[in-house]
Order: structure tokens, then C-alpha cells, then sequence
């Protein structure tokens, strides 16, 4: 199969090879939006967080070329290696450091060449080609056109990426699912925590909404000072460090740089949860160190439970992972804090939604120290206030979120098993060392 494959230039599958200005321009509330290389991530554009020009800066900044559907954006300048494909229907121009293919389509297919540049043999050609400077790290794009890169006939290229597409598209399915399980579950908590709406409807005499009999009888109806403000009657105003003595938790912090090296990192083991690993509210292996079975033992104190959580302890400070099953025995990782609430306290799903409310986070911002990086302790995490309903209710509650936090956790791991599939199929598809039918036997079995 792999005599089907050919070493071509990169440009020779393109039509034209294009850069985008060498400024920025003023950003604006509304009108066609202005890509930045932030917005290149893993294949995918982030459209998270947009920024916009106004039409006659569009019409200055897309003198060069203005992207359209099926054309291939890569960044030339720090962030190497990201690439991502343009939508039908999105009205763009490049930002500084970035540049677009526009794929020849009797030559290649668009996806096709977003998996090549994807894959370990092209990256490697960037790596290889890349300029060292003492403030970015660039490649030449005079020169990215004759980059090597593998190619087969345009009917392979459709059957390999069909294969690779059906695991992305599963992905991208669980993901959304995850997100709407995340809304979900945020909108409840709010319901009955913040906005206290079963509270307020006991005190008009209304019956709660949403909820049974014996739910709406442990919510009190009617409020009292506290030193936190008014809050729900018989509810606790208090703080995370008296929290964890009530409960007999813990708060610790990670191991120092001097008990873990990068030279312990292994490509296969136990995973270790670092600050880049919190996303969501969950611990991600996207990029995840691991390590092998005896530093697991030495930091066997670092090991992590069921119900958990791992602070970012610098940096992205209001950033926490809630632990899961799945994650059992993992190790909380340098610049993280351990938090354990105790064994008998009721709701983990409830104190990780409280510690990422707006509130919180935004205490924690402030609390932090540190000159050039917000930096956390023990101490300052300890002292974030809380408002604690009585266990009866965060029972309740947890009862209630716990079957959709369940499916999270496993769309979770089912997303990341399918990931790592696509990436030990995507380099030997791309290289022609794998039979397609093979590949499509796999993707099928997984998929099922």
C-alpha cells in the first residue's frame, strides 16, 4: 500500500501559499472577525473568544487574500505546528503570524493535508526547518512551499480521511454532549445555591419548581444575616479551612520541582495532573505527564481519591479538577494543591461547583500573591468562604447530579480512548504503512 504514497512539496498541492498583514488592526464590537494564532488548537479553530474589525479594515487587512471554506490556516511564528481548516460561511481575515493554503482540489482534499501537516513525519519537517530566534521561533514561508510531505491519489486520501473524520466527528459529539451535561448540571446548582429559587418560592407560598415533595421540604423558607450577607435559614457561613477540620479533610500541596524532574517522565504510566491538565473542572490527558511505578509509590502521598480536588496552585489559580473514578491513583502533580473534604462530607459535585462559581474564583484572583505569577498557598485557599446548606440537602443534590456527572466522566474517557486511536492510526494512515481496511476495522470496533 505505501507504493501508492509519494513524497511531493507542500506547495505543489496548493494553489497559492498566502500570509496574512504584518499589523493589527483596531478591534471592534462586531463585523467579520479577525483570527489570531490563539485560535489555532489541535487541528481545530477556537471560535471561543472572537475578535472583530470593521468593514473597511476588512476590506485593508484582506488585500492579500481573504479566506474562504477549505482553506488550510497554519501559524508561522511561535505557536509552530498548529493548523486548522476554514468553515463554510465564516467571514475572516489572517492575523500577524499567520498564513493559508489554498488546496489545489484536483491534487489533494483539504482535510487530507490538515491530517499530513498533523501527523509526526510533518511536524518533524517543521521542527527540522525552524528558525531559533532570541525572541520567536519561526519557519521560513518563503520556503514552507517546498516542505516534504506524503500524499496518495485523491480517492485514498477520501478513504483515509473518512476513517479519521469518524472518530473526530465522535469526539467532537461527546464533547458537546459533555458541555450540555455541564450547563445542565451549573444551571441547577444555581438554581438552588446561588439564586436560592426553591427558597424564594416557599416564602411566596409557591411550591418549588422541578423538584418532589420531600426536595422542597429541606429548603427552609426564608432568610437570615450571617456574616456573609443573608443567607437561607439554618445554612452555614463559613470557610474552606473550617470545612475541612468539620469533615476531617485535608488541604496539601503538590510535590516541590526537587521531588518530580521531567527526566522521571515516561511516555507510559501513571498519569500526573499539572495545572495545564484543569480544564472544565476536570483533569485532561491531553498533554499529561506520566510516571512510572516506583516514583508513583515514592509520591504515593500525592496520590489522589474519588471526590478530590486539584487546585492550579499558580498561574490560572481559580482553575480546579474535580476527581473521578477514573482518575483514582493519579498523582497531584507540581504547582497543584490537594484538597480532600473527608470522608464523610456529602457532596464533592456541590463544593466544586461552589469553588467555581463567579464568587470564588474571583476571590481567589485577588487573594493570590506573587509579582509575575499569581501564586496560591494552603492558607489562602483555606480561607475562600462558603455558604454550606445542611447535608441533608447537598445529599440530595448529589444524588440528583450524580448520574449525569457519571456519563461526563465516562464521555470523558470514552473521548480520550478514541483520541488516542486517531493518533496511533493517523501517522501509519498517513504514511501508507496501514492497510485502509484494517484502519476502518479498528475505527468501526471503537465506534461501536
Amino acid at each position: 500500500m505505501s507504493s501508492e504514497w509519494q513524497t511531493v512539496a507542500i506547495g505543489s498541492l496548493c494553489l497559492g501559499i498566502y500570509d496574512g498583514p504584518h499589523a493589527t488592526p483596531k478591534k471592534t464590537a462586531e463585523g467579520p472577525i479577525f483570527l489570531g494564532i490563539s485560535s489555532l488548537n489541535n487541528g481545530q479553530l477556537d471560535l471561543s473568544a472572537l475578535e472583530y474589525l470593521s468593514e473597511d479594515d476588512f476590506i485593508k487587512w484582506t488585500k492579500r487574500v481573504i479566506p474562504q471554506a477549505g482553506d488550510i490556516v497554519f501559524s508561522y511564528e511561535t505557536r509552530l505546528g498548529q493548523v486548522a481548516v476554514i468553515p463554510a460561511g465564516l467571514r475572516c481575515c489572517l492575523g500577524r503570524r499567520m498564513a493559508l493554503m489554498r488546496v489545489d482540489p484536483a491534487k489533494a482534499t483539504p482535510d487530507y493535508l490538515l491530517y499530513a501537516y498533523l501527523s509526526p513525519d510533518f511536524q518533524n519537517v517543521i521542527r527540522r526547518r525552524t528558525i531559533h530566534g532570541s525572541t520567536v521561533d519561526r519557519i521560513p514561508l518563503v520556503e514552507f512551499g517546498s516542505f516534504p510531505i506524503s500524499v496518495p491519489s485523491l480517492g485514498v486520501q477520501k478513504e483515509v480521511v473518512g476513517v479519521l473524520r469518524a472518530l473526530d466527528d465522535r469526539i467532537t459529539l461527546l464533547r458537546e454532549t459533555n458541555a450540555t451535561l455541564e450547563a445542565i448540571a451549573q444551571a441547577l446548582f444555581k438554581s438552588w445555591f446561588v439564586d436560592f429559587d426553591p427558597v424564594r418560592a416557599k416564602m411566596e407560598g409557591r411550591t418549588p419548581e422541578g423538584m418532589d415533595e420531600a426536595t422542597a421540604a429541606l429548603f427552609p423558607d426564608g432568610f437570615e444575616e450571617s456574616e456573609l450577607g443573608l443567607v437561607p435559614k439554618a445554612w452555614k457561613a463559613t470557610n474552606l479551612a473550617r470545612l475541612i477540620k468539620d469533615y476531617e479533610g485535608s488541604i496539601q500541596t503538590g510535590p516541590f520541582g526537587s521531588q518530580l524532574h521531567a527526566s522521571d517522565y515516561l511516555e507510559a504510566g501513571t498519569p500526573v495532573v499539572m495545572p495545564k491538565d484543569i480544564k472544565n473542572r476536570r483533569a485532561t490527558t491531553d498533554s499529561v505527564a506520566r510516571i512510572g511505578a516506583a516514583d508513583v509509590e515514592r509520591l504515593s502521598r500525592h496520590k489522589v481519591l474519588a471526590g478530590d480536588i486539584v487546585f492550579s496552585r499558580r498561574g490560572d489559580v481559580e482553575k480546579h479538577a474535580l476527581i473521578t473514578k477514573r482518575e483514582v491513583g493519579w498523582i497531584c502533580g507540581t504547582g497543584c494543591l490537594l484538597l480532600r473534604p473527608g470522608k464523610s462530607w456529602p457532596s464533592s459535585t456541590f463544593l466544586s461547583m461552589t469553588l467555581d462559581a463567579p464568587k470564588a474564583r474571583t476571590w481567589l484572583v485577588q487573594h493570590a500573591v506573587g509579582a509575575t505569577m499569581p501564586n496560591i498557598n494552603t492558607g489562602i485557599l483555606g480561607s475562600v468562604p462558603l455558604i454550606l446548606p445542611p447535608d441533608a440537602l447537598l445529599k440530595e443534590f448529589e444524588n440528583v447530579i450524580s448520574v449525569s456527572e457519571e456519563l461526563r466522566s465516562q464521555n470523558s474517557s470514552t473521548s480520550e480512548t478514541l483520541a488516542t486511536l486517531r493518533d496511533t492510526l493517523l501517522p501509519r494512515l498517513i504514511s501508507g504503512q496501514l492497510r485502509l481496511p484494517e484502519a476502518q476495522a479498528a475505527a468501526e470496533e471503537a465506534l461501536a
